[in-house]
């Protein structure tokens, strides 16, 4: 891992390439359109270029990225334009990326469907594999809170899946 802060277009390319997928997929559970979502992703990498962290490792580099996307989006959904918005034109159902996502999995777009609160420590320890320690440290909140969050998520996701639920996904 590079110490610089100052990046060479390869060096943001190849984080890009590293992690785009991922956060890519954090933002669409926020903004829940294409749109909206491409300019989180975009807007998330130009924080990298414009900050120039140092990380430590690629694991912190993705943990970074996350947590950015993560407060870029809620303060997207916090701008006092949404407040105005139709809901109808907010929401792109009809997306390619919505109807394979509800298409492949019915519990991705269930946790999808979740609190913003929820959503994003399910979506870091079932889909990414991060521990509920490592996403305490992620987002910045006590280990307990993210157990917390996990069991109340899982109290959810049983009541609205039913016989489709199973904890060990």
């Amino acid at each position: 891992m590079s110490k610089s802060l100052l990046r060479t277009d390869k060096e943001i390319a190849d984080i890009y390439k590293r992690h785009s997928k991922t956060i890519y997929r954090v933002c669409y559970g926020f903004m829940k359109n294409t749109a909206d979502t491409e300019d989180a992703v975009q807007d998330t990498f130009i924080r990298l270029i414009k900050k120039g962290p140092a990380f430590e490792s690629e694991e912190h580099e993705k943990a970074w990225l996350i947590r950015t996307a993560t407060n870029i989006c809620k303060n997207m959904l916090k701008h006092w334009w949404r407040r105005h918005e139709n809901i109808e034109d907010h929401y792109d159902i009809e997306s390619p990326e919505a109807v394979d996502i509800a298409k492949a999995d019915d519990v991705l777009s269930a946790v999808m469907g979740l609190p913003d609160k929820y959503k994003t420590v399910v979506y870091l320890y079932y889909y990414e594999g991060y521990s509920s320690v490592q996403i305490a440290d992620i987002l910045a909140k006590p280990q307990s809170t993210v157990r917390n969050y996990l069991r109340e998520a899982r109290a959810i996701l049983k009541e609205r899946l039913g016989d489709h639920f199973d904890e060990e996904q």
